[in-house]
């Protein structure tokens, strides 16, 4: 590869969930938002959309992403989207809309 050559993405989509847990009387923190729920929702909705895997779409979990005041917040990279939901809804249409169809979903972008 040459040194302009732009490197291809293992994953078309790299979706990061922040689970942070903060001590009780910190800063809020995405933990105390169901992240860890919402994590684990996406993830099995894209095994069961079938988008999983090398060359598609990995959902991970992340430690604190710095932007829990604004949260509960996920980063889809390689665009470099963030998000923030509050149910399974906010997921889904995250999923259907950006992941699938490509688009931003300007109401829950932070």
């Amino acid at each position: 590869m040459s040194d302009d050559a732009k490197p291809v993405p293992f994953y078309q989509h790299h979706v990061f969930f922040c689970l942070n847990q903060r001590p009780p009387g910190d800063r809020v923190c995405c933990a105390d938002s169901g992240a860890q729920a919402a994590q684990e929702h996406a993830k099995r909705r894209i095994k069961t959309l079938g988008l999983a895997g090398e060359g598609k779409v990995r959902i991970n979990k992340a430690g604190c992403l710095e932007r829990c005041e604004q949260g509960p917040a996920l980063v889809i990279y390689p665009e470099g989207v963030w998000y923030t939901y509050v149910d399974n809804e906010d997921i889904d249409e995250i999923i259907d809309v950006h992941i699938v169809g490509g688009k931003i979903v300007e109401r829950l972008k932070i």
